[in-house]
């Protein structure tokens, strides 16, 4: 593991493990997965066998517990602790890095949600995970993943923002211009502060986050080297809504679906 994967979103995302589900309260993932599965629906996807790659505390494979077969990993090991507690059995989960993921079968749907992309800060990453990831398809599967938008950089990541609790203290710090250029190293940390068990005191805890902003030109080149064909592009609004071409300075996310280059295109029969 590299430093801009392992020695980032690893040594970040153990510090924010304990908080991670109290930071992300507001998020409904039911409703965005559940809109996230009718854009693939459209796009064909058939079959119940589910990766979830950089799975956090697994709120993103939860909604599809019921009808798929779900395995997930990530790369922090305080992030999988707590998915294998969510799961309770219901989903395989272990610790895995994106960019040397083992031969875990293949899958109908590979999922990386959350702008875990955005953690590849080096082009050299961003290829050998797209090409992990196509490994792990089927040969009809379907990948989806989503990435933050300039949007996101120039806003979220530039600015402060307080979640506040009688026994924790959440203060989320942008490090990144308010006018920050395509393709940006952006960075941010999270700062949570947590009383004492005895209540006696309080404990800090710093995550610090680098993400990568990908240009979308530059994405849809890395999948045709990774050997996937990209379906579809859709823009992502804060409130889980998806539309048709993304737009860098208006939406948040872009979703991106994309399947195997080898895989046959509608009508086409093997």
């Amino acid at each position: 593991m590299s430093p801009t994967v392992a020695g980032g979103a690893e040594a970040a995302y153990d510090a924010l493990a304990p908080y991670y589900d109290r930071f992300t309260a507001h998020h409904d993932y039911v409703l965005w997965t559940g809109r996230i599965r009718q854009i693939l629906r459209a796009h064909g996807l058939c079959g119940g066998r589910l990766l979830d790659v950089a799975c956090g505390t697994g709120k993103s494979f939860e909604p599809f517990l019921g009808d798929h077969d779900v395995t997930a990993v990530d790369v922090s090991a305080g992030m999988v602790a707590r998915a294998v507690a969510r799961a309770a059995g219901r989903a395989r989960v272990l610790r895995a890095d994106m960019r040397e993921l083992p031969d875990l079968g293949a899958f109908d749907l590979v999922l990386a949600l959350d702008d875990a992309i955005n953690y590849l800060l080096e082009p050299d990453d961003l290829d050998r995970a797209l090409t992990c990831l196509r490994a792990r398809l089927a040969p009809a599967g379907l990948l989806a993943f989503d990435v933050n938008l300039l949007h996101t950089y120039r806003t979220f990541f530039a600015a402060s923002s307080v979640v506040a609790g009688d026994d924790l203290l959440l203060v989320w710090e942008g490090r990144t211009p308010v006018d920050a250029a395509p393709g940006v190293l952006a960075a941010a940390a999270l700062h949570a502060f947590a009383r004492e068990a005895d209540g006696d005191g309080w404990r800090r805890a710093l995550s610090e986050h680098r993400q990568r902003h990908w240009p979308l030109p530059v994405l849809t080149a890395a999948l045709g080297r990774a050997g996937l064909r990209p379906l579809g592009l859709y823009g992502q609004h804060l409130d889980a809504r998806f539309v048709a071409e993304p737009d860098e300075l208006a939406h948040t996310k872009a979703l991106v679906v994309a399947c195997r280059d080898d895989a046959p295109r509608p009508g086409e029969r093997r």
